[in-house]
């Protein structure tokens, strides 16, 4: 898999957003600054040359483990988080097209009015005519995270790395936002980030990367142009390899 440095370019990389960072300024929903301002940063990309997919989470509309924590059982629960995927990735798919980038969304899950059905080989021939691809509905199977879903997605189309758009700059020790004095991590190893027990993304996503050796980028996904400077290596995040 190709390094993340200056003088390399990968050929595909798949950026995982989480369902809050939609929210914005709003308490639910989608504010559509920011999915412009990630379309606009995603467009820059893609201008490169480099071929890109896209995991979104559905936090901003329903979390089945939160839902399960009401008392709803939890198969239902993660079913109607990953409805709540496949909601923002028709959205993503329609400013796509606003701005004249060719998308569309593969679901995990069978809804044929509004996605085609997630079949690999239909994948890789897409991305390999330069389209952009919103993988939804997480694995489509209770119980596992988007963030699972994305690393599995990443791993099954070859891409070079996996960047998750944070709303900090990278792995920290404690949340910065919390303590001034946590200490931010330029690089980790899996095994560090697993056995620290660290915001990086949950276990079995970890596990994943680590036995396919894909790479995985922490960064801050609302500053504007920083998907474009950490893809050509530049600004600040945290790698996470072997």
């Amino acid at each position: 898999m190709s390094s993340l440095n200056k003088n390399l370019l990968p050929q595909r990389v798949l950026l995982k957003v989480s369902g809050e960072a939609l929210l914005g300024k709003k308490g639910y929903g989608i504010d559509f600054d920011v999915v412009n301002a990630i379309i606009e940063d995603i467009a820059s990309v893609i201008r490169l040359g480099v071929e890109v997919c896209v995991v979104i989470g559905g936090g901003n509309i329903f979390r089945g483990l939160n839902a399960a924590g009401e008392g709803i059982d939890r198969v239902k629960g993660d079913y109607a988080g990953m409805l709540a995927t496949v909601i923002n990735a028709v959205v993503l798919n329609s400013v796509f097209q606003r701005y004249h980038i060719k998308s569309r969304v593969m679901s995990a899950i069978a809804l044929p009015q509004v996605a085609e059905t997630y079949v690999r080989d239909k994948a890789l021939v897409y991305l390999n005519n330069k389209e952009v691809i919103i993988f939804a509905a997480g694995t489509g199977n209770p119980y596992f995270t988007t963030d699972t879903g994305a690393a599995l997605r990443a791993v099954e189309t070859h891409c070079d790395f996996m960047l998750k758009g944070t709303q900090v700059d990278g792995v920290y020790n404690s949340d910065p936002k919390k303590n001034p004095d946590a200490k931010r991590y330029d690089v980790l190893t899996y095994t560090e980030a697993l056995s620290m027990g660290l915001n990086v993304m949950d276990a079995t996503a970890l596990s994943l990367a680590r036995e396919n050796n894909l790479p995985i980028i922490v960064f801050d996904v609302h500053q504007k142009g920083n998907f474009l400077k950490v893809v050509q290596g530049q600004g600040t995040f945290t790698k996470v390899v072997v």
